[in-house]
């Protein structure tokens, strides 16, 4: 790299830093897409993906493969050696294990949900109610994109407001693992009203109990909660599966025999 290009990458990374803090974009949050981002920027695709690489290499961005650029959670060492670390080589090797997160999802939530009910301050409960309304917000607007990282943002909002700092790195540890599956499967749940609106009444629960201070109450929304997402994204995966099974199948067997004349 030139010195004339790399005076041009580095203004361009102090420009996309910039745009995150203008925007107000917070760890979990993606990136616009790039041809979109590029253009918003005035630069070309090449010279953002450079100024990209660039900050993935600082920590501040992860890309995922088909699934965009986000800003990283910023993990403790203990957490991105012990937690993190093990369970990506275990994804790598087979993606089932992102099933097992989701489980683990169910005692960890469920206990931050408890304490945040006991130890929330205004603060913190105010900013649980900013995220719950970011997910209204988002969804009104039909952007389910943006409301699947609104609602990431409600379950670490929890999460910080337990005040448990294992807890919330386990959190930020798996959500790092599963950010582009988890959006995906989000988006998906969000563009069927069906399915958001028991979302939106199970989030206004969880954020009520929390409000009131009744961590029993707050525990079971959250167990309700995450058994309906994962059964959910189950059979989304599954619909998905098997509609990819079918379009491999030969054309004779997609014909169904005519009827013979007697």
């Amino acid at each position: 790299m030139t010195t004339m290009t790399k005076r041009l990458a580095d203004h361009l990374v102090e420009r996309i830093r910039i745009f995150i803090r203008d925007r107000g974009l917070e760890a979990g949050m993606r990136l616009p897409a790039e041809r979109k981002f590029a253009a918003e920027l005035g630069v070309s695709r090449n010279s953002l993906r450079e100024a990209i690489q660039i900050l993935i290499r600082e920590g501040l961005l992860i890309s995922r493969r088909g699934g965009g650029t986000f800003l990283r959670y910023q993990l403790e060492p203990w957490s991105e050696q012990r937690i993190v670390q093990p369970i990506r080589s275990l994804l790598a090797d087979d993606p089932g294990y992102r099933y097992d997160i989701l489980e683990a999802r169910h005692a960890i939530e469920a206990s931050t949900a408890w304490h945040a009910a006991l130890r929330a301050t205004p603060a913190d409960k105010e900013k649980l109610q900013i995220c719950f309304d970011a997910t209204l917000k988002f969804t009104e607007q039909d952007d389910p994109d943006l409301a699947a990282q609104a609602d990431v943002r409600f379950h670490l909002a929890i999460a910080e407001a337990s005040h448990n700092i294992v807890l919330l790195q386990t959190m930020r540890g798996f959500f790092d693992l599963l950010q582009s599956s988890v959006m995906e499967s989000r988006q998906r749940m969000y563009l069927q009203p069906p399915i958001f609106s028991q979302l939106t009444e199970q989030h206004r629960e969880m954020l009520d109990a929390i409000l009131a201070g009744n961590a029993e109450r707050a525990r079971k929304a959250v167990m309700q909660h995450l058994g309906f997402v994962h059964s959910t994204i189950k059979q989304l995966d599954e619909d998905v599966a098997r509609q990819a099974r079918v379009t491999r199948l030969p054309d004779d067997l997609l014909t169904l025999p005519r009827e013979k004349k007697s």
